[in-house]
């Protein structure tokens, strides 16, 4: 049986105020230093999601400085067919459907590069994210993510795994869980308009259905987490609050590590560039630490000395 690392385990992704991987707009090295130097306090395991520059800068990072991280590395496939059922716009035209081939095809390679250059960080590495289930904007054929797996596997020595909504694992993707060294999934109650009382009830049903159908195959959570503000699209406004985050996160953590489950809380911090130009987009608000790296109500205890100071204290 495959044995993963151990240990607390958070998404990664470091872009503040006027960045994005959208636009190439990076962290800067001082940037992620200051944050690895943040979570190694709590954690020891991160999740990258993708292989540009940012995935190389916090790798230089962490070799550099000699942090105590390891890395389940991501690549971000962009889409290969349309998808009529996004509702926000997955169809592209033909001409942009053969360039995002040609750049997956690019991404996978720096996926291995990566990977084989940091083989002594990086544990596992997750070919895509979110890319088959039916809402995705970056839709990639179950058979196509069978060959992008299958190039991985054969090039590098860490398992293979791929990040997908608990769903999909149920049916849709068998024909990949057999080319996987294990399964990665997200449980999101929250989205699905579950009362913080439900919540974890229904994140251990999500993670049973999936881990149910294949007992031979490790199962991690590669993604949980509770927004802590909304616009009201696809999360009510008041299913949202730090109080509700950091109810959430204690009853995960608990559950999980009881159970000895690897799970990756989404995520560390904020990130303005997601989602629509409203500030209150929920997509903004997941981190544990908002974008000024000031800790949310869930983190305050185990951070306080990055609590802002009061004026007259």
């Amino acid at each position: 049986m495959l044995k993963l690392p151990t240990g607390n385990a958070i998404c990664y992704s470091g872009y503040r105020r006027g960045q994005s991987p959208a636009e190439r707009i990076y962290p800067s090295v001082a940037e992620i230093r200051e944050d690895l130097h943040i979570l190694q306090k709590h954690w020891r395991l991160l999740r990258l999601y993708d292989c540009s520059l940012h995935a190389e800068r916090v790798l230089e990072v962490i070799r550099k400085d000699r942090l105590d991280f390891q890395v389940m590395l991501g690549a971000h496939l962009a889409a290969e067919m349309n998808n009529f059922g996004c509702p926000w716009g997955g169809t592209y035209s033909e001409e942009q459907l053969e360039a995002n081939v040609a750049e997956n095809d690019a991404e996978v390679e720096r996926l291995i590069t990566l990977a084989r250059h940091h083989d002594d960080l990086v544990f596992a590495v997750a070919v895509g994210n979110e890319a088959t289930v039916d809402w995705t904007d970056h839709f990639v054929p179950v058979e196509r993510m069978i060959r992008h797996v299958r190039r991985v596997k054969h090039e590098v020595p860490q398992p293979v795994t791929f990040c997908e909504n608990y769903v999909p694992w149920q049916e849709k993707l068998r024909p990949l869980v057999k080319e996987l060294d294990f399964i990665s999934l997200h449980t999101y109650p929250v989205w699905e308009y579950k009362h913080v009382h439900d919540a974890l009830n229904y994140s251990r049903e999500n993670y049973h259905s999936v881990a149910s159908l294949y007992p031979d195959k490790p199962v991690v959570i590669s993604e949980a987490g509770w927004a802590t503000n909304s616009n009201g699209r696809g999360i009510c406004p008041e299913n949202t609050s730090q109080d509700l985050q950091a109810i959430y996160y204690e009853h995960l953590m608990e559950w999980t590590a009881s159970e000895g489950i690897l799970t990756f809380v989404f995520e560390a911090f904020d990130e303005p560039w997601k989602g629509s130009p409203d500030p209150l987009e929920p997509e903004k608000h997941w981190g544990l630490f908002t974008v000024d790296r000031e800790p949310k109500k869930v983190m305050q205890s185990r951070y306080p000395e990055l609590m802002p100071q009061r004026l007259g204290a």
